[in-house]
């Protein structure tokens, strides 16, 4: 049952983050990029502060900061800009295809920054994800968009922000690491408005559409914590990728996006490769804990089983 939860929480989240990318893309055709950088984080930095601090974390402690943290941070705001210009500049449904081989490419840089061991079928796993990614780019080809490139860019900011989370000391609390990158993004937001020529006041619809990103953007980051909470990680997590289904079908309903056979190939292949990772890993995790000996029986036979 509980996993059962977490499942509709992860999925309600999915749902809340594509509804929430749907208002930044609309917002953008008026609205300059920085813009909704700020108001979306702006109000990010006020949410996550303040849970902070009714965790009893204080708000500008060193290790949330400085170090990895900061490092973190950079490549969330990397990511940030790359994706909602995306979001911006190419079809809904095109961005969030990309930015699915995230998980893709944290297996190889955690084999290769981190030391991660990575068997010979994650490997292929990822040459496939990889390989979904150059055929939905098709560089060189008469189809090939280079602002797809900005969901490219995201990604890779995605995995370098994953790896550095890693290196964070323990005793950061999420909160923290969620409210400085906030404010730093809040920062990005500003200075990329002052590039841009200034904010634009918005009419009413623009307001509606920022005030639709906060709240969507809101209930999904709190249905994905809930998620993470519930169910088991190995169980709940596969579902993430069905924010490209809600993309799918936002796309087409609000944008009139059509894609084409070559998105949705390399869709499949990076959703199929993701899959099959995450399945490696979590038979990875049971054998390690299989295999583990108990403290509390020190004489316990150790099984070994195929992986």
């Amino acid at each position: 049952m509980e996993n059962l939860r977490g499942i509709l929480f992860m999925v309600a989240s999915m749902a809340a983050f594509a509804i929430e990318d749907a208002f930044l893309k609309a917002a953008a055709a008026d609205l300059p990029v920085g813009q909704l950088i700020f108001v979306n984080c702006a109000f990010g930095t006020v949410i996550f502060g303040a849970i902070a601090r009714a965790q009893g974390h204080a708000l500008f402690a060193r290790g949330a900061w400085g170090g990895m943290a900061l490092v973190r941070n950079l490549s969330e705001m990397f990511s940030t800009l790359g994706y909602v210009t995306a979001l911006a500049l190419i079809p809904l449904s095109l961005a969030a295809a990309i930015i699915q081989a995230s998980p893709i490419l944290l297996t190889l840089a955690a084999a290769l920054f981190l030391g991660e061991t990575v068997g010979w079928r994650r490997w292929a796993a990822v040459v496939v994800g990889v390989i979904g990614v150059w055929v939905i780019l098709r560089p060189g080809a008469e189809g090939f968009d280079p602002d797809a490139l900005w969901a490219v860019a995201s990604v890779l900011g995605l995995t370098l922000r994953e790896i550095a989370t890693r290196r964070v000391a323990a005793s950061v609390g999420g909160m923290q690491l969620a409210f400085s990158a906030c404010v730093m993004l809040t920062g990005l937001g500003v200075a990329m408005m002052a590039v841009e020529g200034g904010p634009v006041m918005p009419d009413a619809g623009g307001a509606g559409l920022l005030a639709g990103v906060v709240i969507f953007g809101t209930l999904g980051y709190g249905a994905v914590i809930a998620a993470a909470r519930t169910g088991e990680i190995a169980v709940v997590t596969p579902f993430r990728y069905t924010r490209l289904l809600f993309a799918l079908i936002i796309g087409a309903a609000i944008f009139a996006e059509r894609p084409d056979a070559a998105t949705l190939t390399g869709a499949g292949l990076i959703i199929g490769s993701g899959l099959y990772t995450l399945a490696r890993e979590r038979k990875r995790r049971k054998l390690l804990a299989q295999t583990a000996i108990p403290t509390t029986s020190p004489a316990a036979p150790v099984r070994l089983d195929n992986p």
